[in-house]
């Protein structure tokens, strides 16, 4: 395949069973590519027509009462966000390091040892603390390949065994083939399970050093959300992710976010601040007030890194308060992990508030839902998204570079018209949808003003001057 055709597959854009690509740009290109009948230029010319006829569809779609954005993992990605698909090498070299802290003569603790034990057994390659602190630090180690492990599976895992230990023995023997057993103290796993949680904490306060430039996409996300006309509903912003992006990305804009919190001094959890907006007061006698356009609704269904357990009380009745990132205090942390939990911790509070407020918002009528970064790896998030997809107005809009989901190949297989699919990497990806096909309302406004009367002055001159006797 040659690179303007290579180029040209970077983009798919499927509505139902049309791939608007296909159809109308890659119909342009022979079938072989180094055919005199090939016109490339004219092949890019019509994918800049075709991307900006999807840019005025979704800003239509915008347009409607209930939009709504779920994010995940993959928008956080270009911040330093981390993939789960390996455990990420950052990771390894913040346990290592820590490690390293807690170091005494008698040597390294038994946790990290525990931790390369279980990963040998999981993933049926060896591993060992002294090989892989000898390559440390590893981020930096192009060669060394990361632990070949899901990170979910390997959590996963650690929880089925201090589960199995229960409360009335200290240890737990796994079998292991051509080997002696494998001896897992209660101790060593609560401490690597900790330990991991706290390090993950740790690698998800982004944006990462060196990467702070891409708060800009986040910022650039916030203000074209906030160009939908003030008689609207409030966007409703969901996020599967632990970091603080989206907020960083709206102080710089100067946006108000509603996320469930209210308090100066301490901000304490209170759902109920979700039904409140806010509005300019009355400037004329009349007594009209006008509403403030800077405003959009935040719920961070797995939890953040900014959110603590505390006391519950009669000024704290769900015992949750948030404030800033602090790195010293992890233990009261209130996220959900990626393991076999997360299905369980997701009906407790605060989560199945938020949950609650999710299932309502896509079912509303005339809703349309942008998912962002997200795998469909989370069965009780997938089963939401099912239930919207029964209601006949409901629009769903995929954006992810590679889908590979189960899910949404079943929907490329279904067709229907209502569910779109943006992929490649140059419009599938959390920076280029929102720099090539999310609008700016208010720029397309302009645009269509200024075009209006172009075209009106166009058609004037055009005309024959007529004389009066005519």
């Amino acid at each position: 395949m040659s690179a303007n055709k290579t180029e040209l597959s970077e983009y798919k854009i499927q509505i139902g069973t049309l791939d608007l690509i296909e159809s109308k740009v890659m119909s342009l290109i022979a079938e072989d590519p180094d055919s005199a009948d090939t016109d490339y230029s004219k092949a890019k010319k019509k994918l800049l027509e075709v991307l900006k006829e999807t840019r005025v569809r979704i800003g239509t779609l915008l347009k409607t009462d209930n939009v709504s954005f779920l994010i995940g993992a993959g928008a956080s990605i270009s911040a330093g966000g981390v993939s789960l698909a390996n455990i990420p090498k950052p990771l390894e070299d913040a346990l290592l390091a820590e490690a390293e802290s807690e170091k005494t003569k008698s040597g390294a603790p038994e946790w990290i040892h525990c931790f390369y034990e279980t990963a040998t057994l999981i993933s049926g390659k060896s591993y060992s603390f002294d090989d892989r602190q000898a390559k440390c630090p590893l981020a930096d180690d192009k060669e060394t390949e990361a632990i070949c492990i899901n990170l979910e599976d390997y959590l996963s895992h650690l929880q089925m065994w201090r589960s199995g230990i229960g409360s009335f023995t200290d240890a737990i023997k796994i079998g292991r083939t051509g080997s002696d057993d494998l001896i897992l103290e209660k101790g060593n796993l609560e401490a690597l399970i900790r330990k991991v949680t706290g390090c993950l904490t740790d690698l998800i306060n982004l944006p990462a050093a060196g990467k702070e430039s891409e708060l800009g996409v986040h910022r650039k996300f916030i203000k074209k959300i906030l160009t939908r006309p003030l008689n609207l509903r409030r966007a409703n912003l969901f996020t599967l992710n632990y970091d603080t992006l989206i907020e960083q990305g709206a102080d710089a804009e100067g946006a108000v976010l509603v996320d469930g919190f209210v308090g100066n001094m301490k901000r304490v959890f209170r759902p109920e601040s979700y039904d409140l907006d806010f509005y300019f007061p009355a400037q004329t006698t009349e007594g009209r007030v006008h509403r403030f356009d800077r405003a959009l609704h935040l719920y961070k269904l797995h939890g953040s890194i900014t959110w603590h357990r505390t006391d519950q009380g009669w000024e704290n009745p769900y015992g949750l308060y948030a404030t800033f990132f602090n790195q010293q205090c992890k233990d009261d942390d209130v996220l959900i992990y990626p393991s076999p939990l997360k299905y369980g911790q997701a009906l407790g509070l605060p989560y199945s508030e938020l949950f609650r407020r999710f299932g309502n918002a896509v079912v509303q009528p005339q809703s349309v839902l942008f998912t962002i970064g997200y795998g469909f790896g989370d069965e009780h998030v997938n089963a939401i998204i099912r239930q919207a997809l029964a209601i006949p107005s409901f629009t769903l809009i995929v954006v992810d570079p590679n889908p590979s989901s189960d899910f949404v190949k079943e929907l490329q297989k279904i067709g229907d018209e209502r569910v779109w699919i943006v992929s490649g990497w140059d419009i599938g990806t959390f920076g280029n949808f929102v720099k090539q096909l999310l609008p700016d309302l208010r720029e397309e406004e302009i645009d269509a003003k200024v075009m209006k009367t172009f075209k009106a002055l166009a058609f004037k001159e055009t005309q024959p001057e007529v004389d009066d006797g005519e």
